[in-house]
């Protein structure tokens, strides 16, 4: 028998009602009690990423230490593996792969195609770097992830005198024709859709010949914190970025420097497990949380008191413990639009009604988060209302079913959140949680069985 993709025929992301085998779902483990762990996590997607391509255009080599390996990283080492940068494993001292030495090429050679998957910091970041390479690049990526938007780079890079052929999608699939060169200057964007649009130009700017002011034209900016990361990694390699107002950036050409540098836990990553202590009455530690970061995880230790958690810094980790109930929340999350998804977990389990802000623009991220959260929560028998800039929850008694991932990795760890305290929950292509955090399905029984020494989960592979 073969279960349907979809349960509301109004919603289909995929485009395509493709059916499921029984055998690609996961049953996600129920906690019979209080849930006490403490949970050690691989490196930041958005801080590997950033550093490796940072790395491929500096002046010597670089060792980054404790990346992340997932889907998305070894996507973009493949990307900049293509555009002739050597990248070499070197052993590690941690507990989830190998180190990078990342060796730049004297000069980057197109005359290639990368495929970007779904990473969406592959189809931003990369496409300048090839306009900086000597021949063709053909960008493309996986069915679902071909609809993203791209339109801020493709237009953005035009500005700046890149040859770049689209056939006049202004999205995927598109190929840059590489001069060796970027001109640079002022050009104007609308980074409405992503703030990675901005990220992208200003990872390789220093390397463009008159250097980048780039102005940000569009109503509103989000997920700003990824922007601060992308700055504070560029100062780290002696780029220095003045913003003489807000929404505008300036980068003078110049070397980027070549730097070792250590790559910390992915804090977005630790929602889900952090959210499980509150969700159970229980307690959760993630280890190494750095005391200063640009992640946008760490907004985490400000959002989930007010659902009732208590929080706590200590010994390097941080630790949330749950209370009797959860309750409900009124939260704008523009700053951190990717932990939205756990957060409405949590409100789909609380005692009365929430409602989050602020998130409009995660339609465009894997798939249609709004949409996607709304219709698999009404699937298990939840109230939730689509609004323009986010989501109003009015918890109701859930009931188990088949939650859908939508080729998304934040969808599947949500349905598992919701499965610890609602038996019968099956997650469809668990699988995609591989993009970021390819240890979650260990991790996570772990956490609900206690196995470990001592309650310290720490995932191989």
């Amino acid at each position: 028998m073969l279960i349907s993709k979809y349960s509301a025929p109004d919603f289909d992301p995929y485009g395509d009602n493709t059916p499921v085998e029984p055998d690609a779902l996961w049953l996600a483990p129920v906690a019979d009690g209080a849930v006490r762990a403490r949970v050690s996590l691989p490196g930041s997607k958005s801080i590997t990423n950033r550093e490796l391509v940072l790395a491929s255009l500096a002046g010597g080599s670089s060792l980054i230490r404790a990346p992340l390996h997932s889907k998305d990283s070894a996507n973009m080492v493949q990307a900049l593996r293509a555009l002739g940068v050597r990248i070499e494993e070197r052993d590690g001292s941690g507990a989830f792969g190998d180190d990078w030495l990342v060796i730049p090429p004297e000069e980057l050679t197109g005359s290639t195609t990368i495929d970007c998957g779904q990473a969406g910091t592959v189809m931003r970041f990369v496409p300048p770097v090839a306009a900086l390479a000597l021949g063709p690049t053909t960008f493309d990526a996986d069915d679902s992830a071909r609809g993203r938007p791209m339109g801020g780079i493709v237009s953005a890079l035009r500005a700046l005198g890149v040859d770049l052929d689209d056939a006049g999608r202004g999205g995927l699939p598109f190929t840059v024709h590489g001069t060796g060169r970027v001109a640079g200057g002022a050009v104007e964007i609308d980074a409405s859709a992503s703030s990675q649009f901005v990220s992208a130009l200003l990872l390789s700017a220093a390397r463009f010949d008159d250097g980048l002011r780039l102005t940000h034209v569009g109503e509103r900016l989000p997920s700003l914190p990824h922007i601060e990361m992308t700055i504070d990694a560029l100062a780290r390699r002696g780029v220095k970025v003045e913003s003489p107002a807000t929404g505008e950036w300036i980068v003078t050409p110049g070397t980027i420097a070549a730097r070792d540098v250590d790559i910390e836990p992915d804090l977005s990553n630790a929602a889900p497990f952090l959210a499980a202590a509150i969700a159970t009455g229980g307690s959760v530690s993630v280890t190494d949380w750095p005391d200063a970061t640009t992640q946008v995880g760490a907004e985490l230790a400000g959002i989930l008191p007010a659902f009732g958690a208590a929080v706590e810094r200590a010994d390097g980790a941080l630790t949330v413990r749950g209370g009797d109930g959860i309750r409900g929340v009124e939260l704008d999350l523009s700053a951190g639009g990717e932990l939205a998804p756990t957060i409405v977990a949590l409100a789909a389990l609380a005692d009365s009604p929430s409602t989050i802000t602020g998130i409009g623009h995660i339609r465009n991220h894997e798939t249609d988060r709004l949409a996607a959260l709304a219709n698999e929560i009404r699937g298990l028998g939840g109230e939730v209302d689509e609004l323009d800039d986010g989501l109003r929850i009015v918890p109701r008694p859930l009931h188990g079913g088949v939650w859908h991932s939508y080729e998304d990795h934040r969808m599947s760890t949500t349905g598992a959140l919701i499965g610890l305290v609602v038996p019968g929950v099956q997650i469809e292509n668990v699988e995609a949680t591989h993009k970021t955090l390819p240890q979650f399905t260990a991790l996570w029984r772990d956490m609900v069985t206690g196995d470990g020494d001592q309650g310290r989960l720490v995932a191989g592979g």
